[in-house]
């Protein structure tokens, strides 16, 4: 109620009084971040990442591992919607001559000659989940022949394309980032509300613990951890092995704010209640009293997913995290390390780029959020 009567002058302007007396506090939080215009525009940034997190084949263009030397180092293709005054996707044939001094192929875009394109189309089989069977794709060929390839960002070293390895690379370093915040939120909120509601013995011993991993050097951590992990494990045993690394280094500042919230939590009116009425402890931790500053726990987590989105990208790019045959933007780096090749191919930049602009998101929405969330903000 407290938070509704501090937040109620702020929205009065564009909200009607009676509905901002009666409205819950996810609501004014709400109503207050669609006041914010910067987080608005991220958010819906966040919402085409998180599309493609769901449904990478669908975007993808090509098999993301399918391999072909000979053609290496394509550029890419731009998509013209219209040819002419009528709308008919289009992209420009790229044409290949071998470089007598080098014996290298060297490709250029020829845009005389156009390759037919359309939306929704059939390509190579996939499943949606794993379990619905499926050939559509967002785009394809008209005619879908070795002459008509489509490389929106062309190929990396050994002919592979660039777009759909980034539309999987997506999905695999988002999923890793959110579940590694999720993971550490379950931590932080649990060992925090334990020390701070019990106290005493268990509060000095969880709070020595977190002295000691916040003592500790984090990026050595990281990479004496990732580097423990067996150079022979499959890709999927690496990238849950990824998640728990990154979870078990970030709770530990949660956890110092829930135990501060909570010292002062487990003396008021409504704990005491519970406990009266028989509520285990448990209960009133999880029902009663984390719900009361859920919203500045929304705000951090997402914050905190874009470190986690870093992290997992450097340790990859440094060939410590997940490897090939594994696919997501810090092995996609890999590929730009060699200043001969981003000479020859500027664009394995590009998953670069993407971290940019995912990680920039996060943080307005993440700023939105917690001032949204604050009911003493301005």
């Amino acid at each position: 109620m407290e938070e509704s009567l501090d937040t109620a002058p702020l929205l009065k302007e564009a909200i009607p009084e009676d509905r901002v007396s009666v409205a819950s506090n996810a609501q004014l939080v709400w109503w207050r971040f669609t006041k914010h215009k910067p987080a608005l525009v991220a958010m819906v940034v966040l919402f085409m990442f998180f599309v493609v997190l769901l449904f990478p084949a669908f975007f993808s263009i090509q098999e993301p591992e399918l391999t072909d030397a000979k053609l290496a180092f394509i550029p890419s293709q731009s998509l013209h919607l219209f040819d002419g005054a009528k709308l008919r996707p289009w992209v420009p044939t790229v044409v290949g001559k071998r470089n007598p001094t080098t014996l290298r192929m060297e490709w250029k875009i020829d845009a005389s000659k156009k390759i037919a394109v359309r939306f929704l189309s059939q390509g190579y089989p996939y499943k949606i989940f794993g379990l619905i069977p499926t050939r559509l794709h967002i785009l394809g060929a008209v005619r879908a022949d070795e002459q008509n390839r489509i490389y929106l960002l062309g190929t990396d070293r050994l002919g592979r394309d660039q777009w759909s390895r980034l539309m999987f690379a997506t999905q695999t370093s988002m999923t890793i980032g959110m579940v590694s915040v999720a993971l550490s939120i379950f931590l932080g909120v649990l060992l925090g509300g334990i020390s701070g509601y019990f106290g005493g013995f268990v509060d000095l011993v969880i709070q020595r613990l977190i002295e000691l991993l916040q003592s500790l050097p984090t990026i050595p951590i990281w990479l004496a951890l990732s580097a423990a992990l067996p150079r022979d494990w499959p890709p999927t045993r690496v990238f849950f092995a990824i998640t728990i690394i990154l979870a078990l280094i970030g709770w530990t500042t949660l956890a110092r704010e829930v135990r501060g919230r909570f010292l002062s939590l487990r003396e008021e009116d409504f704990v005491l209640s519970a406990e009266l009425v028989g509520c285990s402890r448990m209960r009133i931790i999880l029902r009663h009293m984390v719900p009361t500053f859920s919203s500045h726990i929304i705000a951090t987590s997402t914050l905190a997913i874009p470190v986690m989105i870093i992290s997992e990208t450097s340790l990859s790019f440094l060939g410590l995290g997940l490897r090939p045959p594994a696919i997501s933007w810090g092995v996609l780096l890999q590929e730009a390390q060699n200043i001969q090749t981003l000479a020859l191919a500027p664009w394995l930049l590009i998953p670069g780029l993407v971290v940019v602009i995912a990680v920039l998101a996060f943080n307005i929405v993440g700023d939105g959020l917690r001032d949204a969330a604050d009911p003493y903000g301005k």
